[in-house]
């Protein structure tokens, strides 16, 4: 079943463009990539479906309603949730602060329980150190704390950009292996990752970026064995 539909999408910053017409469908309860080069567009594809800028021309459909005007806060009342790159945490604030702020939404803070446990489940490190600033951790428990932040904000669809940015690698081995347990859970996940391999290994289904248009799709493990892929992306 279909969560979100992007047709035609073009916009930009200011008078440069970057999106070109990009489309794209996502299903629900499946992982999904988008990746590609540096400078191809996913950012700006992340910031176009969250109302962070608004799209130029095209539709932006999220279960099956058009919120290509909305705000970003209103896509969030929604369910359309944002882990951004670079984390964006609350530093002088603790975990636990930081993970009430992601309750924000008005849907979500009847399940703020419900949440708050699933996070420590999967996040067990955070539990422990709750009281901790956020400031204070490392780059894998503050991405990790980032993605918690969203899981509060009771997401129908939770997007993340760039989780393995500046991370050792096997703290990203760490976190995408966690992202299977939000799968399990039943939450609908759309990744953009600049480690093409990883982002294809730990997904159902990948889209390839280009010059700011879908230039391949297909299912992940296809994506990984695809001549250009090898070639453009994993150096095969």
């Amino acid at each position: 079943m279909t969560i979100l539909e992007i047709h035609d999408v073009t916009s930009g910053y200011g008078e440069v463009q970057i999106l070109w017409g990009a489309s794209l469908v996502l299903e629900r309860g499946k992982m999904t990539a988008l990746v590609g080069a540096n400078g191809a567009g996913k950012t700006t594809m992340l910031h176009t479906i969250m109302g962070l800028i608004k799209p130029w021309s095209g539709s932006i459909m999220f279960e099956g309603e058009d919120v290509s005007k909305l705000a970003a806060h209103e896509k969030a009342d929604r369910g359309l949730i944002l882990v951004p790159e670079g984390r964006q945490l609350f530093t002088d604030m603790s975990i636990s602060e930081n993970l009430e702020m992601g309750a924000s939404p008005v849907r979500a803070r009847p399940h703020i329980e419900k949440n708050l446990k699933l996070v420590f489940e999967i996040f067990p490190r955070l539990e422990e150190r709750k009281d901790q600033k956020a400031g204070t951790l490392s780059g894998g428990e503050q991405q990790m704390l980032a993605v918690a932040r969203g899981i509060m904000a009771e997401p129908i669809l939770l997007m993340m950009d760039e989780l393995s940015l500046g991370l050792a690698p096997f703290l990203v081995l760490d976190l995408f292996e966690r992202l299977d347990l939000l799968k399990d859970a039943g939450i609908t996940m759309f990744l953009v990752e600049q480690n093409v391999q990883l982002a294809l290994a730990v997904s159902d289904y990948g889209f390839v970026l280009s010059q700011g248009k879908v230039d391949l799709e297909g299912p992940a493990r296809e994506l990984i064995k695809n001549e250009h892929v090898q070639a453009a992306y994993l150096g095969i």
